[in-house]
């Protein structure tokens, strides 16, 4: 047991797998159903994409950040050279599914216009759609602050790739200071995105 849950690889393939049961437990009570089905497929990709990413951006700013200061200096090369750059690759992809897959989500479900223009279209009337307009905005911004924001800057900071060898202390750090504000205005954004979300879905 403990030989089998060392490897993440068998560990998400058997996660997959306990999933692919659930789906064959669907089609023997329900039957399949198109129309509801790949909505909700989308849906569940849509969620586990925002697990990932809101999670890796929860670690960052309360844990990893936090923490840094107090590793001895002689440790800290490991968190910068192998850590953090794992951990963003599966950040700014997971940023990436999370909104290519609301976006699906949205048009599937009829509603991506109507959210994307807050409601303006039909007179602001339909306060579901208001919410989760204003979750998909901060969900947009903050996807856009992980690619082009964050992540340019964090390259800079990090040398990622070895593609900055000849920039300066100086410039390294106001690199990461960028790159820390703008995963800071993405956490302070998470919280209302959520709630958002979930809003659309509960209380409206």
């Amino acid at each position: 047991m403990a030989a089998f849950f060392s490897d993440l690889r068998n560990t998400v393939i058997a996660g997959v797998a306990l999933a692919a049961l659930m789906f064959v437990l669907y089609l023997y009570i329900q039957g399949f159903d198109a129309p509801t089905f790949w909505p909700f497929l989308i849906r569940w990709l849509h969620v586990l994409c925002g697990v990932m990413w809101i999670g890796l951006l929860w670690y960052f700013n309360f844990v990893s950040t936090p923490t840094t200061p107090k590793i001895p200096a002689e440790l800290r090369p490991a968190l910068g050279k192998f850590i953090t750059p794992a951990a963003l690759f599966w950040f700014r992809w997971a940023a990436m599914g999370t909104i290519v897959f609301g976006i699906v989500l949205a048009q599937l479900n009829g509603y991506l216009l109507q959210a994307y223009t807050l409601d303006s279209i039909e007179g602001f009337v339909n306060p579901k759609a208001i919410s989760i307009g204003v979750g998909m905005w901060f969900g947009t911004i903050m996807w856009f602050n992980v690619w082009f924001l964050i992540w340019p800057n964090q390259k800079k900071a990090l040398n990622i790739g070895d593609k900055f060898p000849n920039l300066s202390a100086d410039e390294k750090a106001a690199a990461a200071k960028t790159a820390g504000m703008y995963s800071r205005i993405n956490t302070m954004l998470s919280i209302p995105m959520l709630f958002a979300m979930v809003a659309a879905q509960n209380i409206y």
